[in-house]
């Protein structure tokens, strides 16, 4: 989340109002949330009242703030941010990068990648890079970022067949991102692939009914056949580290027997 200076020289109210009329909560619905009173809650939001450090956590908490914004209204309230932001190649986080790098190479040969809040790839299975093989070479130049590989006319948008349904899929899920975390550079991130071009596909790739998958399908195109996905996405449990709590793990599992086989006789 940016924080423009002008807001947060006004304190650590104006910002959780934003957050409360941004859950659309009542302040007597936050009071009773966080076992608090409606008028303290408006003498917070106004600056009349100054709220404890753990006032500004559980109110947080309450109003499912993410770990990055919670620092920001600790240090609006005059308090030492609780989050470390711990880069992903510090030692600290030895063991997790471990056991991410066992878990997506447990999905082989299916495909498996983690990304970070901007969607930058921070790690990938074989699947994933079998995908993008013939990829232009710049969009896979570190830090290579999903939303441009699958979007980008020279990545991998010409190769899916049902792109507009995924591609609106992924416009739709960076707005929900853009809406929890209010973030400048996701936001910059999502005006950039949004303005690609969308390449020309057969009419026949787009269904004109109802597709009978228990998920909206991935179909992409592979050395001539197409493969069909059904996208799954996983993140921390309770992270207490900026970097941990950006992470998501996207998993793409087969949605037809077909799939299923081509990948396991392409990666035995």
């Amino acid at each position: 989340m940016t924080i423009h200076a002008s807001t947060a020289e006004k304190g650590v109210g104006p910002l959780l109002r934003a957050w409360r009329e941004q859950r659309r909560v009542s302040q007597l619905e936050l009071a009773l949330r966080a076992d608090s009173s409606a008028r303290h809650i408006s003498f917070v939001e106004t600056g009349r009242s100054r709220p404890s450090e753990e006032m500004v956590l559980r109110l947080a908490e309450h109003l499912e703030v993410p770990v990055r914004e919670r620092n920001a209204l600790l240090l609006a309230a005059g308090y030492a941010p609780r989050y470390p932001e711990t880069p992903l190649d510090d030692p600290a986080l030895g063991a997790l990068r471990e056991g991410i790098e066992r878990l997506i190479g447990g999905y082989e040969p299916y495909p498996a990648l983690v990304v970070d809040a901007l969607y930058d790839v921070v790690a990938a299975n074989r699947g994933v890079m079998t995908l993008v093989d013939g990829v232009c070479e710049s969009l896979l130049e570190p830090p290579l970022n999903a939303m441009r590989l699958a979007l980008h006319p020279r990545g991998l948008a010409p190769r899916i067949r049902n792109l507009r349904a995924w591609r609106g899929h992924l416009l739709e899920q960076m707005e929900r991102q853009i809406a929890l975390h209010r973030s400048q550079p996701l936001r910059a991130l999502y005006e950039e692939v949004a303005a690609y071009p969308v390449p020309e596909t057969d009419p026949a790739d787009e269904p004109s009914e109802p597709v009978p998958y228990f998920a909206l399908p991935l179909r992409i195109e592979h050395e001539g056949r197409t493969l069909s996905f059904i996208s799954s996405i996983a993140t921390f449990n309770t992270p207490m580290d900026v970097t941990v709590a950006e992470l998501a793990i996207e998993t793409l599992l087969p949605a037809d027997p077909a799939t299923v086989k081509y990948l396991q006789e392409l990666m035995p």
